[in-house]
């Protein structure tokens, strides 16, 4: 590799000295820093230097630096100037003029330096610091679905001292570090790759399934369905980065149909099916939404079926009209679908807690789930009945055989598995 680039994000007016400071690092390990100013009030100190000047990052956005000013509130500029990162990182990146990107920054310029993190591609190294990167706050601002590595500052940002200064020497290795020897970003990855979505509720499940796909060759992608990681293997099929999606747990539109922690946007379950790629569809914990501590739960779910699951979490059970609708939402999103789909439907319920004897089992609630997916799904979608649960190596073998069948006529040129038979 030529000398490598990486993006420098800072407000150059309140982080000018430590930004120069982290640019001296970084050239000192091997890389050359490209400073972007994402500053929006002060001028820039007079030691700070920047190859992407505050006025570029408002051009880009379609304004002038005066014009954010004027904007009407912080939050407001703050807005403005995500939109000009995201198009100057996106334009550097489509050149291949960076390959990775660094932020040190406060609350806003956290957020600021996130905004170039999160339309990289993953594997790009990535690196945050921030004294926001701890105490009781969100992270998905910071993180969003990207591998973004949170660094926690300490101390706030102002001043090269013993402390800051072991910070930013770490955060120039890190970075440096990942951009000569590891980072690689993920995109178009063969067929030979399927995405899976996997929560506590159907690990045995996916353990058992991805033995079985190994030994006919496919690599396992294990994304936790927890209101991100869906959300997170979709991105990456928009990228080009997954063969093919086997989706084992779809508690996330569970979620969706009461607002539940793991809730998703309308968007969730329907990108496989746009791009045509091969699905394999066994619905593990469709049964349940998630809430947080049991002291916590809402009056209204407290004569429920439900499931404590660690001391931040309860599952709580979804009653047959909601699960009928859970039905119908997924089978008119499978239906849409251009590719070939396969639905492997267990007997014995959908999660561990989901069984004859378990906390979750609702024999009635899951039929009235079944039949409504049935029901809706489009002809060209097939259908398999299963006995056993979830989590049987029964319904994992018969869903990794689904998904075999399907990438081997794909490879050999055929149909790719959307013919009508059906087993209902």
């Amino acid at each position: 590799m030529t000398q490598p680039v990486i993006l420098v994000i800072g407000t150059l007016d309140t982080k000018g000295l430590e930004i120069e400071y982290l640019r001296g690092r970084i050239e000192e390990f091997g890389a050359q820093a490209l400073v972007l100013d994402s500053g929006i009030l002060g001028e820039p100190i007079d030691c700070a230097r920047a190859e992407i000047a505050r006025e570029d990052v408002a051009r880009a956005a379609g304004m002038s630096i005066d014009e954010v000013r004027a904007a009407g509130s912080r939050g407001a500029a703050v807005e403005i100037m995500q939109r000009g990162i995201r198009a100057i990182t996106v334009d550097l990146w489509s050149r291949r003029a960076l390959h990775g990107v660094v932020c040190l920054g406060g609350a806003e310029g956290a957020l600021l330096g996130a905004s170039a993190m999160h339309v990289l591609p993953v594997g790009v190294p990535k690196v945050l610091v921030s004294p926001s990167a701890s105490g009781r706050r969100p992270f998905a601002p910071f993180v969003g679905t990207k591998d973004v590595m949170v660094m926690h500052s300490v101390i706030d940002i102002l001043g090269v001292n013993p402390i800051s200064r072991v910070i930013f020497d770490n955060a120039a290795s890190a970075i440096v570090g990942m951009v000569l020897h590891a980072g690689k970003p993920m995109e178009d990855l063969p067929i030979g790759t399927v995405g899976v979505t996997m929560l506590g509720q159907t690990t045995p499940g996916v353990m058992l399934m991805r033995e079985v796909l190994a030994r006919g060759g496919i690599d396992t992608v294990i994304f936790h369905a927890n209101g991100v990681g869906g959300v997170a293997m979709e991105e990456l099929i928009e990228a080009h980065a997954l063969g093919g999606v086997i989706e084992y747990s779809l508690s996330e539109l569970a979620n969706s149909v009461k607002g539940g922690i793991h809730a998703v946007g309308p968007s969730r379950l329907t990108v496989a099916g746009a791009r045509g790629l091969p699905q394999v569809i066994v619905p593990g914990c469709v049964d349940f939404f998630n809430q947080g501590a049991p002291d916590t739960l809402p009056e209204e779910y407290r004569s429920r079926k439900t499931y404590y699951h660690n001391p931040v979490a309860t599952l709580v059970r979804l009653v047959p009209d909601e699960m009928a609708e859970l039905g119908q939402i997924i089978a008119t999103r499978l239906s849409m679908a251009k590719g070939p789909v396969a639905v492997v439907i267990p007997t014995q319920g959908f999660s561990l807690s989901d069984r004859p004897g378990g906390d979750l089992w609702d024999p009635d609630a899951d039929r009235a789930f079944v039949d409504a997916l049935r029901n809706g799904l489009a002809p060209h979608v097939r259908v398999s009945i299963v006995e056993g649960n979830a989590n049987d190596a029964s319904v994992a073998e018969a869903a990794a055989s689904e998904y075999l069948a399907m990438t081997n006529t794909i490879r050999s040129g055929g149909p790719g598995g959307t013919q009508v038979l059906r087993t209902r």
